[in-house]
């Protein structure tokens, strides 16, 4: 649905996005990750035909965003970091406004308008002036504006920018319930939102992909060691003293304040040695009482955190 091919943007002599190439499926929900500056709204702008690139190619929907932009922008809805609201204006007029600029025919402009007033939980709002809006229900303005043309492919930059968690779950609620449907490209900086919504990410830095895949197999891909978190009652010294003897295991880092005489680890181990079984028989022989024992698997922020702070590539 979106191609995307060794795409270049120099603003004067600083490149801004540096041969970026990657590809989003249909129905797909996609996360684009990277820190500041490191070309991710450069490269939805070029997607969208907000701006144009130095080099490369996109295409949407078989369209050239260069050659064919309108035809992009007929299938495409924008939901940019900095939405376009007009405050004086009531939601209904400021959908409708939106829906001429876009080209929805008058005789489907209402239903349009309607449908997504419907799918974006405007109901209650639709008569209100958008300046008088909270946050979380201007977002959900913006994401009906985004929605209108029914587009089959969606770029939402940082839409839950700026949201209390309450609103930050309804808005991330109301895209997933938006997926099969639309294509949908969703940049944030909220990384355990695009593990819950998004079925990829790409990684960005410094212009350049640093990685593709599911969370899943980046994980699998980065992590150096296994890590179990325990949940043990006994004294912490003890406890941590009887797992390091363990063959194995390379690090016991006891978390928190014990309390009652329980006391939370976490113990890693070498990659690809399962030790939780040895790690029970141990402590229950050294009388210890084990509560909790699960496998902790590396969170998308580790993720992040690796591929944009070190200079190793992903492992294939």
């Amino acid at each position: 649905m979106i191609e995307v091919e060794h795409l270049t943007k120099y603003y004067g002599s600083i490149k801004a996005v540096d041969n970026v190439t990657f590809r989003v499926e249909k129905g797909e929900i996609l996360g684009f990750l990277g820190p500041n500056g490191a070309g991710k709204t450069t490269t939805m702008r070029i997607i969208t035909c907000f701006l144009p690139a130095t080099a490369g190619t996109v295409r949407v929907a078989g369209y050239d965003v260069f050659e064919e932009p309108l035809e992009v922008r007929r299938r495409i809805g924008y939901l940019p970091e900095e939405i376009p609201l007009y405050p004086e204006m009531t939601v209904t007029y400021y959908l409708d406004f939106f829906g001429r600029l876009k080209g929805v025919p008058k005789k489907v402009r209402p239903e349009r308008v309607e449908a997504v007033i419907e799918s974006c939980g405007l109901e209650d709002r639709r008569h209100e002036i958008i300046g008088k809006l909270s946050k979380g229900y201007r977002q959900r303005v913006g994401l009906a504006q985004a929605l209108l043309n029914d587009p089959e492919v969606l770029v939402l930059d940082e839409p839950t920018l700026g949201l209390d968690p309450r609103q930050i779950i309804e808005i991330r609620q109301l895209i997933k319930s938006l997926k099969g449907e639309h294509t949908i490209i969703l940049s944030s900086h909220i990384l355990p939102e695009v593990s819950m919504v998004c079925d990829r990410v790409v990684v960005i830095n410094e212009g350049q992909v640093v990685a593709e895949d599911t969370p899943e197999n980046l994980a699998a891909r980065l992590r150096r060691a296994e890590t179990i978190r325990l949940e043990v009652r006994g004294p912490t010294n003890r406890v941590a003293e009887c797992l390091q003897t363990l063959e194995g295991v390379r690090k016991v880092q006891p978390e928190g304040q014990e309390r009652a005489g329980i006391q939370t680890y976490q113990v890693e181990t070498e990659l690809g040695r399962d030790l939780r079984e040895a790690v029970a028989k141990t402590l229950i022989e050294n009388g210890f009482g084990l509560l909790e024992m699960r496998p902790v698997g590396m969170t998308l922020e580790e993720i992040f955190l690796r591929l944009t702070t070190e200079e190793e590539g992903v492992p294939t």
